[in-house]
């Protein structure tokens, strides 16, 4: 028996929220009910109101477009309505233009997130907060369980210079929210005036994996196949700050890492040493599809999870740069290219807040003091939480 109601499912059964207001969804593909209907279609059919148009994050709408495709506007053949891509070729592209509010008074979010601060749809929901503000309309949040729980918090903060569409949600790198607790905290932070509401899930408790809630996985993005595959992104994403595989282009994007260069031996073994807990790790041989190294054979690592519980996904993830860089050192490269629409700040300084996890790894320092300090910083985060936790 389902265990867990998402916020899609009380709207639905409460459609009055909305009230017959002209009203706009900004959603995607795996927003659907407990049946697997689309948030949209269950959403008209409930009679909300007058559909005015459909936002879509990146991915679109459908979550066909891989990472960083620009997508472009279209008419959804579900609704009939405009749907305006907010994932387009420049960063003015992120964010509502006021003409695309017209007519509208509630912008409903339905966003299934995955508990990691660079997965930018929570980014995209801050963009339309924001818009909203400015244009006098309400936010409807339709709450979801994080898929990865609610407890557990890792990763440091964002540095002043190191904003970006990566780094723009003021949490630690795991944070342990759900997206309506997100759209609270930032309605505390940089919204005082925006009208919000958040349709709560209900029977979610905050220990809960998307496994226990009685919920079907549907994957919220390309590459973001399985939870375990959830589970390892909030370490195995800083792979795409360097010129490694990051898997994507395969069945199992961010649970292998490796190039045709990699010392998949040596790799593996200097991983099995350290304090790595509730990950298992093996060597591995793939060919991408498309992404880096597309179609060459790559040597590499597979990390299994083990002991999710145990698992600390950017420690890990850390760790698994600190030690790839060595294998062989030569070939260890930064990218270069833009990351997010950014150019002047390193990939890997704007997913982690900072430089200092890179300047650590580029040393060959110990990279203890830094997780000891980013583990206060969430402290201090965790201690500034009270009245925003729905759960």
């Amino acid at each position: 028996m389902r265990r867990v109601a998402s916020g899609l499912d009380g709207l639905l059964e409460t459609p009055e929220l909305v009230g017959g207001r002209p009203w706009a969804l900004l959603s995607n593909q795996a927003a659907v009910t407990a049946d697997l209907d689309s948030a949209r279609a269950a959403l008209v059919e409930a009679g909300c109101g007058p559909l005015r148009r459909l936002f879509a994050p990146e991915h679109g709408l459908d979550g066909v477009a891989q990472d960083m495709e620009a997508v472009e506007h279209a008419v959804d053949p579900v609704t009939g309505v405009e749907v305006r891509s907010l994932y387009g070729t420049t960063a003015e592209t992120l964010e509502p233009h006021a003409e695309d509010l017209d007519g509208t008074e509630v912008l409903v979010v339905d966003l299934p997130d995955i508990g990691t601060r660079y997965y930018t749809f929570a980014a995209t929901m801050d963009a339309a907060m924001k818009a909203s503000e400015r244009a006098g309309l309400e936010v409807m949040v339709l709450d979801r369980p994080n898929p990865i729980g609610g407890v557990k918090r890792e990763g440091g903060p964002v540095d002043v210079g190191f904003e970006s569409f990566v780094s723009q949600i003021p949490t630690p790198v795991r944070h342990g929210l759900t997206l309506g607790e997100i759209a609270l905290l930032l309605q505390r932070r940089r919204y005082p005036s925006l009208e919000l509401s958040v349709v709560p899930c209900r029977g979610w408790r905050r220990s809960w994996w998307w496994d226990e809630t009685g919920l079907t996985w549907v994957a919220p993005s390309p590459n973001m196949p399985t939870l375990e595959t959830a589970a390892l992104y909030p370490g195995l994403c800083l792979v795409e700050a360097t010129t490694l595989s990051e898997g994507r282009g395969t069945t199992v994007p961010f649970q292998v890492v490796g190039a045709p260069w990699f010392d998949d031996e040596a790799v593996a073994r200097e991983l099995r040493s350290l304090p790595i807990s509730g990950v298992g790790v093996r060597r591995v041989h793939f060919r991408p599809a498309f992404g880096k190294h597309a179609g060459k054979v790559c040597t590499g690592v597979g990390l299994h999870v083990t002991d999710r519980q145990a698992l600390q996904p950017v420690a890990l993830g850390i760790r698994l740069l600190q030690t790839t860089r060595r294998f062989p050192a030569e070939q260890f490269q930064w990218r270069a290219e833009p990351y997010e629409f950014a150019s002047e700040v390193p990939a890997i300084d704007l997913l982690t807040g900072s430089a200092a996890a890179r300047e650590l790894i580029e040393s060959g320092d110990d990279i203890e003091p830094l997780l000891t300090a980013w583990a206060e910083d969430t402290r201090a985060f965790e201690a500034n939480l009270d009245g925003l936790l729905l759960y």
